[in-house]
């Protein structure tokens, strides 16, 4: 059983690289299409979000965070899943969204072989949830006595 790696932030990398090696073994190791895809995926998010901070979660999730969590990139058969957080809470014009739907809080993107991503589409997605994810963590300012 592999075990769950929490990286923290020191700059744009994780503080000795373990979830990103980690990222980089699961990629290899699927070796298909999935690891190719996970391995754009991963490219967009960091693009959009030089500052994003990488895990590696319950049992073997990447997971990327700002702030909080923004999305969790799992691969199955037949798709790759990028699940984001609090994607209920975000806004969603292209219509990326297309799993996990019913939730009140998760949304997800399902990709299958073959299918293309809307690069510009998923990276305003990411960058939302990072401003949603920074918005909730800006501390109110102290009530005055009186």
């Amino acid at each position: 059983m592999k075990k769950a790696v929490a990286v923290k932030k020191t700059g744009a990398k994780d503080a000795d690289g373990a979830a990103s090696k980690l990222i980089d073994g699961r990629i290899r190791e699927l070796g298909d299409w999935r690891g190719e895809m996970l391995g754009r995926i991963r490219a967009l998010i960091k693009d959009a979000d030089p500052d994003v901070v990488e895990e590696w979660k319950w049992r073997g999730v990447p997971v990327w965070e700002h702030d909080g969590i923004i999305c969790t990139g799992e691969t199955y058969k037949a798709v790759v899943k990028l699940t984001f957080a609090k994607g209920a809470a975000l806004d969603d014009p292209a219509g990326l969204f297309n799993s996990s739907l019913d939730g009140n809080v998760r949304r997800a993107i399902d990709i299958r072989e073959g299918e293309k991503i809307n690069e510009k589409a998923l990276k305003a997605l990411i960058l939302a949830a990072v401003e949603l994810n920074v918005s909730k963590t800006k501390k109110k300012p102290a009530k005055r006595s009186a």
